[in-house]
């Protein structure tokens, strides 16, 4: 494909473009969700830490439920998943007016976790479906459009969710983020996803869930680079998760001149379009994959050294402060999609859900730590909002210049990686 592949695979993908279209309206109600549910914590409890515990609560959820779903994603249907996730978040979504005061965190949080919990059953079927809808030659662009597609909805769904919140209250938010999610559903049903299942797992989904847990992990270790790239990814999430999760939402609050949901949609607005612009310059200038897992390192770096400068910028204008947050999640936009390319193509189907899981366990492990920390620090005053930028920034920077000069050897058949099992 050429300069119009993003268009040429949607035109032409008729499964692949309603795949995508119901991925992107359901991620944009998320984030009016997500605005409002910050705004709900501060107003009724001034609490940075619990800021935190809402971000590690919902990434927890996200995390513990991870090898399950990987299994789940391997032995059932992955389109019915996705349409039973959506259907139940139509409902979760509206539980949330029913919250009216701080006596009411608990249920805050468990029904966030809840739906954290869903969505990440969602987009591991997502995820592992995506290589049997688009041809192997479509896969980088289909990946970088979902990428794109996941920062435009958190582009608009933040910044609009913010001005929605500001100007009509948090329940309006909600009920929004409950259509979105019915429309969706809607847009799923008639799609034929093909899947090959993996006949060597069977048994009761309780006893056979750990074996396939250690096969998934057993297949990550049976090849080096694969190990290397997924702790990478890990790595930038135990710095990143603080500072996209915790720090940017402290420094939407503290924006004099707007209101404080409207500050976490420009920040988070900000965050997104560099996610989004990161993995189509990938796509356009880093065309060699022999470079790509050196350069997930390299990227790690860059995005510490964008973080670094937003500590440096805070008390300057505000639109520098924003423009460096874009570069820092470009180049993390950049190293996400050529991972998840990278992993799509060394694991073979019938592992590759288990895969991704145990993947998305490490980055949320990696993320609970990180905003926890974050929220801890600030709420206890051992650092401020600029000191923790900075000391995460370098952490972030440590980490992927360790990633950088890792470069295990190759093991390349597929044969020897299922020898695991």
């Amino acid at each position: 494909m050429g300069d119009n592949a993003y268009l040429s695979l949607v035109r032409e993908n008729k499964t692949y473009r309603k795949f995508w279209i119901a991925a992107f309206i359901s991620m944009f109600g998320e984030w009016f969700n997500t605005i409002a549910l910050f705004l709900i914590i501060l107003q009724y409890t001034d609490s940075e830490l619990l800021l935190g515990v809402l971000m590690a609560v919902r990434m927890g959820c996200f995390a513990l439920m991870q090898p399950l779903f990987g299994l789940l994603a391997d032995r059932v249907n992955r389109k019915k998943l996705m349409i039973l996730t959506n259907v139940l978040q139509i409902f979760l979504a509206l539980t949330f007016i029913a919250v009216d005061g701080p006596e009411d965190m608990w249920w805050l949080f468990l029904c966030s976790g809840i739906m954290m919990a869903l969505h990440g059953l969602y987009v591991t079927a997502e995820r592992a479906a995506l290589p049997n809808i688009v041809n192997e030659e479509d896969l980088t662009t289909a990946n970088a459009l979902d990428s794109a597609t996941w920062s435009t909805a958190l582009c608009l769904g933040a910044f609009v969710g913010g001005l929605v919140v500001s100007e009509f209250g948090v329940t309006i938010a909600f009920i929004i983020d409950s259509i979105t999610f019915l429309i969706g559903t809607l847009l799923l049903l008639p799609l034929k996803v093909p899947q090959t299942y993996d006949k060597s797992s069977s048994g009761s989904i309780i006893t056979s869930s750990l074996k396939d847990i250690w096969l998934g992990q057993k297949r990550i270790q049976s090849d080096p680079r694969l190990f290397r790239i997924i702790f990478a990814k890990t790595s930038w999430n135990i710095a990143g998760g603080g500072l996209a999760g915790g720090f940017l939402v402290l420094a939407g609050n503290d924006i004099e001149f707007v209101g404080a949901a409207l500050g976490f949609g420009i920040f988070f607005f900000a965050r997104g379009l560099g996610t989004g612009i990161g993995p189509i310059l990938a796509r356009r200038f880093f065309t060699d994959s022999e470079k790509w897992p050196r350069l997930i390192g390299l990227l790690i770096v860059v995005s510490g050294l964008f973080y670094l400068l937003v500590g440096f910028s805070l008390q300057g204008p505000l639109l520098l402060t924003l423009i460096l947050v874009t570069l820092a999640h470009t180049a993390s936009g950049g190293n996400w999609v050529l991972s998840t390319v990278l992993t799509q193509q060394w694991v073979e189907d019938e592992m590759r859900g288990r895969v991704f899981s145990t993947d998305m366990l490490l980055l949320s492990i990696g993320h609970v730590i990180s905003t926890i920390s974050a929220g801890f620090l600030i709420e206890n005053g051992y650092v401020n909002l600029q000191q923790g930028i900075l000391a995460f920034a370098c952490l972030m920077i440590f980490s992927g210049f360790i990633f950088t000069i890792w470069n295990p050897k190759k093991r390349n058949t597929v044969h020897e990686h299922m020898s695991v099992e």
